[in-house]
């Protein structure tokens, strides 16, 4: 762990509704030179984005009082400027893509490492990130890929089935389970 120099001003929310979690990831990027506010509710963050946005923030996708899409839309409206990593322990293709629309620079899987964080938090626009360790498999690129559609029809079972061609029941086998890795 090293401080890095960050350019500029340091300041950073930190949200997650996991508090232990929440409170080593503070000290990490503390460690690493930020000045960190840690929340753990969207209406916290709302809060702080209203009074004092931060030039960063590390949200967490989905909390128990809403989802930190909503905190990044609030950040941007009070500083067009703040950068934004969004975690989440749900990772699927859909809501990485909500994550970017709503303007996150970046979407990373929970535990994310602090190092990748900052990496995600102080790259530059046009960086294109190292190619990944360890990419998915086939298995879970697949899972995936019904997960977006799953999403897209709007958790309808039946409506994702026909789109997919597949027999609902197998489908609601598929979803029941886990992801593979």
């Amino acid at each position: 762990m090293t401080t890095i120099d960050i350019p500029g001003e340091k300041t950073l929310l930190v949200l997650d509704d996991d508090a232990p979690f929440r409170t080593r990831l503070a000290r990490a990027l503390e460690g690493r030179g930020f000045e960190v506010t840690a929340v753990g509710s969207v209406t916290e963050a709302i809060e702080i984005a209203r009074q004092k946005p931060p030039q960063y923030a590390v949200l967490d996708l989905r909390l128990e009082d809403g989802t930190g899409l909503s905190v990044v839309e609030e950040l941007h409206r009070r500083r067009a400027d703040c950068k934004v990593v969004m975690l989440t322990g749900y990772g699927n293709i859909a809501t990485a893509v909500a994550a970017v629309k709503a303007g996150a620079l970046d979407y990373l899987a929970k535990p994310a490492d602090p190092d990748d964080v900052v990496k995600a938090l102080l790259a530059l626009p046009n960086d294109k990130p190292a190619p990944p360790e360890n990419p998915m498999s086939a298995d879970r690129v697949r899972w995936e890929h019904i997960q977006r559609v799953y999403e897209l029809c709007g958790h309808n079972v039946s409506e994702t089935a026909r789109r997919l061609n597949m027999h609902r029941r197998t489908l609601q086998r598929i979803l029941a389970k886990r992801a593979p890795r």
